[in-house]
């Protein structure tokens, strides 16, 4: 149980999902101090802590030493790290000598091939947890996919007259914009409307995309936002739409986040990441699998209803379920058929 528990939450910022974490925690007795993993979450210092963090040495470590006189006088049951992007090996060392008896636990929704900047400090936890089923088995991690938040959950079994058919809402990357175009004119086509809503977190990066990415050619400028929606405004989306769109990054393996709103808010799915076929909560009457080379939809997925999914494997998926797997307060064997594929 986390009943009057001491946990120091460091996380990247990742719409607002590191909040939704810290109040999960809360409301089971936890008390939770939650720091940016980040110095800075500018797009410049973005990318350079991606691509090659050693330049920003002095400013992590300084950043890190400045959290460290501010949790210095707590004493920690629990540490959990969400990503592992810029957290210095120092600081580790710190919270061990200064909280012993401390379980640090680590938890990245990022592929390493993606991104491998924590590989070189998971030795330092107890337990370490991976979204991406392929390098739970190359990196000796356990596996646990995302979640649902609550929000997303009260969605569940209100079907309220649907304003859209279809819905995509997602950063705009790789072959996004001309998935969800193709996907917008077929539903145009067969008389469905379709939601579009593309965000990009610098015009900067924008721009240059547009300049050298093939799948940005043809991108319309009016299309792309600079802010993204807020939580509320996605859950309204939702709350009016029948299908939402998921497409996943190329060789991406593990399920995106909004896989599991759609499905946890009652909705249907269609995705570009046929890996969701292993999953325990798959069902063709929910979710409909389509080749990124070939947009192909069927009339059909639209005109069925969502069918209820089995209320233990449901519970697994939302935010509660994860955080009891992560602080093992719970033992999910559901999720061994993936990794048995």
């Amino acid at each position: 149980m986390l009943q009057g528990k001491n946990i120091l939450l460091i996380s990247i910022k990742f719409f607002n999902y590191e909040n939704l974490i810290k109040n999960q925690l809360e409301s089971m007795g936890a008390k939770v101090d939650l720091f940016d993993e980040r110095p800075s979450n500018s797009f410049f210092s973005k990318a350079i802590i991606r691509i090659k963090k050693e330049i920003y040495f002095t400013k992590i470590h300084q950043y890190f030493k400045e959290i460290i006189e501010k949790i210095r006088d707590t004493k920690y049951d629990y540490f959990l790290l969400i990503k592992g992007e810029a957290t210095p090996k120092f600081f580790l060392d710190f919270l061990k000598e200064n909280n012993p008896g401390i379980k640090f636990i680590f938890y990245t929704y990022d592929s390493f091939k993606n991104n491998s900047n924590g590989l070189d400090i998971l030795n330092y936890f107890d337990s370490r947890f991976t979204f991406d089923n392929l390098d739970a088995v190359e990196y000796k991690m356990s596996f646990r996919p995302l979640f649902f938040a609550q929000d997303y959950g009260e969605l569940n079994g209100k079907d309220e007259n649907n304003k859209y058919d279809l819905a995509f809402i997602g950063t705009a990357h790789s072959d996004r914009y001309s998935i969800s175009e193709q996907a917008k004119a077929w539903c145009s086509k067969h008389q469905l409307k379709m939601f579009t809503f593309y965000y990009s977190p610098s015009k900067i990066l924008f721009k240059y995309k547009k300049a050298t990415d093939k799948n940005f050619k043809n991108f319309d400028y009016k299309n792309i936002s600079f802010n993204s929606l807020s939580h509320h405004e996605i859950i309204d989306v939702y709350r009016n739409t029948k299908v939402i769109l998921d497409i996943n990054h190329p060789g991406q393996n593990g399920l995106t986040m909004r896989t599991f709103e759609t499905l946890g808010a009652g909705r249907k799915l269609i995705t570009t990441n046929p890996k969701i076929k292993e999953y325990p909560f798959y069902d063709p009457q929910n979710i409909y699998v389509i080749e990124r080379g070939n947009i192909v939809l069927e009339e059909n997925f639209f005109k069925s209803d969502f069918k209820n999914i089995n209320s233990e494997i449901r519970e697994s998926m939302s935010l509660k379920g994860w955080v009891n797997e992560v602080f093992g307060l719970s033992s999910i064997k559901h999720w061994e058929q993936v990794l048995k594929k």
